[in-house]
């Protein structure tokens, strides 16, 4: 039996907010890690990146490390010029996330720290970096199965879908269920009789697609960010009403979910007032789905 984890170190959306009411759940964005014996896999750069580079240099047990990247939006790649194995020269560091080719994936990277943005840029780097370019049916690191595909959200991002140990566990980030189907029966006034059949279709391959992304997976984290006032306000921001998600994974026979990328204008308590809401879904449909917060420091074994 392999030693394998899962460790949240930034769980917020869209900027760190570590205020005192949001120490609980935690403040700082989007970072997890997954750790199969000797291979480090680190999902999304957030502020999060910053306390696990510390921890790994603490630690001394890796010199290596795969980080993959949902999409380059700040919130998810403003640790990085403050994650220090970058620059030190015994690290590898293999990077992947959306992009045409390798070097794409290294211009989309490096951009935020060029100046005038910022001080110190890539190049100051000392760790080996290899960038990734497209891996058509996704691709292993050590024990570790890959695969990605395309998530509802601003721009090219992508969920990742891990296989470890046997089990499956999804990462969602940032991804705006069921966007297509309100959409289309928000207007579908404004199409004819005649064309009504092909938008069902539509819709139905839609979210046979959504729910296959995350169908039977034994640990689902997922975007959670708005409560239904907010989604009504920011629909087509690409991220999801807590509701849509708890209803997803039951469909799709999820065995545990982690509520994810939390509102940064959300403290502790309405995180918990969420959670408690989406336990009532479960229970008022009948499900086992275990449904938990993602909180900053949780570390879960595989």
């Amino acid at each position: 039996m392999s030693n394998a984890h899962l460790r949240f170190w930034g769980v917020r959306g869209s900027y760190a907010s570590p205020r005192h009411g949001h120490l609980g759940v935690g403040g700082n964005t989007a970072c997890i890690e997954l750790r199969v014996d000797d291979h480090l896999v680190i999902c999304d750069g957030g502020t999060g990146i910053i306390q696990l580079g510390e921890e790994l240099l603490a630690e001394g047990r890796f010199k290596e490390a795969m980080v993959l990247f949902t999409h380059y939006h700040w919130d998810h790649i403003c640790g990085l010029p403050f994650f220090v194995p970058a620059f030190l020269p015994d690290w590898t560091l293999h990077f992947f996330g959306p992009g045409d080719n390798a070097e794409d994936i290294e211009r989309r990277i490096s951009a935020q720290m060029k100046a005038p943005y910022f001080p110190v840029e890539t190049e100051t780097w000392q760790a080996r970096i290899d960038y990734l370019p497209p891996q058509r049916g996704g691709f292993t690191y050590g024990p570790i199965g890959i695969t990605y595909y395309h998530a509802f959200h601003p721009g090219v991002t992508y969920g990742y879908r891990f296989t470890i140990n046997g089990r499956v566990i999804v990462y969602a980030s940032d991804n705006e269920v069921l966007f297509l189907e309100k959409s289309i029966a928000d207007r579908l006034h404004e199409f004819s009789d005649e064309e009504h059949p092909m938008l069902e279709q539509i819709k139905h391959e839609e979210r046979d697609a959504e729910l296959d992304a995350m169908r039977g997976a034994d640990i689902l984290i997922h975007d959670a960010q708005y409560t239904p006032e907010d989604y009504e306000k920011k629909r087509g921001w690409g991220h999801s009403c807590y509701i849509d998600t708890v209803n997803c994974a039951i469909d799709a026979g999820v065995k545990e979910l982690y509520l994810f990328h939390h509102d940064p204008a959300n403290d502790d308590a309405a995180v918990e007032q969420i959670h408690r809401n989406s336990l009532e879904i479960i229970a008022a449909r009948g499900s086992p789905l275990l449904c938990h917060i993602a909180r900053e420091g949780l570390q879960i074994d595989l």
